[in-house]
């Protein structure tokens, strides 16, 4: 996975995506066409805001038309009680390998492991991924083990207070430790302090760094599982170290590119299976389909669509409301504040930090092929009896289809890729269609 993008920075893509696709020649007409558009809407909504109190009219109704914290809440705890969760608690002494373990099963760089983990208490940090608002995997590491200025029971106390709070995910203990490192009577008391208290919670030994102890004149990673003597004898140490303490055992060396070694995940397999064993059937089965290169994507893609669209059903009903007001135009500037409201909660679902005027410009890149049909759709409320039923299901499935749009947007950027304008189009181009039948005879 590529290094992830400033979340705090959509408005940069979406002027790359307002940019045209299509020849020089295609390019000056549309050009022209849209800024002919563009220079008739802004007269006629600046007469109308001078005739009427448009701004004072759509902020009070953005405030009756908008979705409230708590109901935002209340739909991610929903979502969140259906995720098969797995809450791994990484304890080991630094450069153990334990941002290692978060890089191999989550495939993200190692920049953003870096950045991902925040502090949770004085001695423990989090990651969650792929977000912290619809987390799959949460990563709790331990700080300051081996530290001889650092409390150790003070330690044992705080993951204690950790593992002590309900939760419905699975848990598991991994404790990760160098092969060549045998001072391991912190890390061992820490382990056993927890597994007295909490028997029921899993433990996994995981062994790293296999390499420092291969012969001095291999050059790569052997076939897995390794059988060199100096790795067999140091593991089967590590075993009868924390024996009676840990579930299972398993080898890994998880490298960086530049380390040369290959694979760069050795023992990711191990790992996964060893995880498997240890862990209820549905989380298991969620840590297989993440480690699907061709699973991954799709599995976390339906996934936040699924509890996108929880979002994107009520801002388009709501749209059908307002743009069911027969008077042309005034209700424009209601709508993109309620479109722009509906990104930025989608970018915060998707883990981006977006400003409204950041989701402003995201709608406004997305959403220009629609400009035209918009301006049509107001002008149609001039025909009695007739428009706003048009204008009502035409501004539900536009809103459907931007949400749509917006989630194709977020979820490039969570995976750290550059947003694709073609493909966010056709999306927004098939998901209008769908949700105008969908849409069809509203009622409002």
């Amino acid at each position: 996975m590529t290094e992830q993008r400033d979340a705090d920075s959509p408005s940069t893509d979406s002027q790359q995506l307002s940019e045209p696709t299509d020849g020089a020649t295609t390019k000056s007409v549309d050009n022209s066409w849209t800024n002919r558009i563009t220079g008739v809407w802004n007269k006629a909504t600046t007469h109308l805001t001078q005739l009427l109190p448009v701004e004072q009219v759509a902020q009070t109704l953005v405030g009756w038309f908008s979705v409230s914290e708590t109901q935002v809440a209340e739909i991610l705890e929903k979502v969140r009680a259906e995720l098969p969760t797995t809450e791994a608690l990484l304890i080991g002494k630094p450069q153990a390998g334990k941002s290692s373990i978060v890089r191999g099963l989550t495939g993200v760089s190692a920049e953003i492991v870096g950045q991902g983990f925040r502090p949770h208490t004085q001695h423990t940090e989090r990651y969650a991924y792929p977000s912290n608002d619809l987390p799959l995997l949460i990563f709790t590491d331990t700080v300051g083990l081996g530290d001889v200025k650092q409390d150790t029971q003070l330690i044992i106390q705080e993951l204690v207070g950790d593992l002590k709070k309900e939760t419905r995910s699975a848990r598991i203990l991994l404790l990760t430790v160098k092969i060549n490192d045998f001072a391991t009577d912190t890390l061992r008391q820490i382990a056993q302090k927890l597994r007295q208290q909490y028997p029921n919670i899993p433990c996994l030994l995981v062994v790293t760094c296999l390499h420092e102890v291969y012969p001095a004149d291999t050059v790569d990673h052997p076939a897995y599982p390794p059988d060199y003597q100096e790795v067999n004898r140091a593991f089967a140490a590590m075993q009868q170290a924390f024996a009676g303490i840990t579930d299972r055992s398993v080898l890994i060396d998880f490298t960086l590119e530049e380390d040369g070694y290959n694979p760069v995940f050795y023992g990711l397999e191990a790992l996964r299976d060893s995880l498997a064993e240890l862990l209820p059937e549905a989380e298991a089965q969620a840590i297989y389909q993440l480690l699907d290169e061709e699973e991954a994507g799709k599995q976390l893609g339906n996934l936040y669509r699924d509890a996108a669209r929880r979002y994107i059903l009520p801002f388009s009903i709501m749209s059908a409301t307002l743009a069911a007001v027969p008077l042309p135009f005034a209700t424009m500037p209601v709508l993109t504040a309620l479109q722009v409201s509906m990104v930025g909660l989608l970018g915060k679902l998707y883990g981006q930090t977006v400003t409204p005027s950041q989701a402003g410009g995201v709608v406004s890149a997305i959403a220009g092929g629609f400009l035209a049909q918009a301006i049509a759709r107001e002008l149609i409320k001039f025909i009695p009896g007739f428009g706003s039923a048009i204008a009502a299901s035409w501004a539900a499935a536009y809103t459907w289809a931007l949400g749509e749009a917006a989630c194709v947007y977020f979820g490039d950027l969570m995976g750290g890729k550059k947003p694709d304008p073609q493909k966010i189009q056709l999306v927004m181009q098939e998901a209008f269609q769908a949700a105008q039948e969908r849409f069809k005879g509203i009622k409002h």
